[in-house]
């Protein structure tokens, strides 16, 4: 009865840690396939999820977000929260914003860790029109 007891405690706390994104993250280039960033995930007091570049890994063309369109507008990449806003709902993070800071468009987004790797999804009118992998930095 005792080891059920603990084997049944160790997997939910197994399956609540995977559920978290809390951390940093690397993120991958979609053109060349190298290591681009490194973004930190992290709560807010409201409870949402926020993700801001901690490091860059590939020197951009700027060091400013040129094409952001918002209060992002010309503010340093290092420290740019790109993601913002994101609620959990079960497995998924869901009802935020990421921001491609390459070239400022912002979509809606859907979050869902499988073990160490992320699937960030960028959506348009409802659909996933792209999935990065990102990996966790341990």
């Amino acid at each position: 009865m005792k080891k059920m007891l603990f084997a049944f405690i160790a997997l939910f706390f197994a399956t609540f840690s995977f559920a978290q994104i809390e951390g940093k993250w690397k993120t991958i280039d979609d053109e060349t396939g190298k290591p681009k960033s490194i973004v930190e995930i992290f709560k807010k007091s409201d409870g949402k999820y926020y993700g801001r570049i901690s490091q860059l890994l590939i020197k951009p063309e700027n060091n400013n977000c040129v094409k952001c369109k918002d209060d992002r507008k010309n503010k340093p990449l290092v420290g740019l929260e790109i993601i913002r806003g994101l609620k959990k709902d079960g497995n998924e993070f869901t009802g935020g914003t990421i921001t491609n800071p390459k070239d400022g468009k912002t979509y809606n987004t859907a979050v869902v860790r499988n073990g160490n790797t992320l699937a960030v999804k960028a959506i348009v009118l409802g659909i996933a029109v792209k999935t990065q992998t990102w990996h966790l930095v341990k």
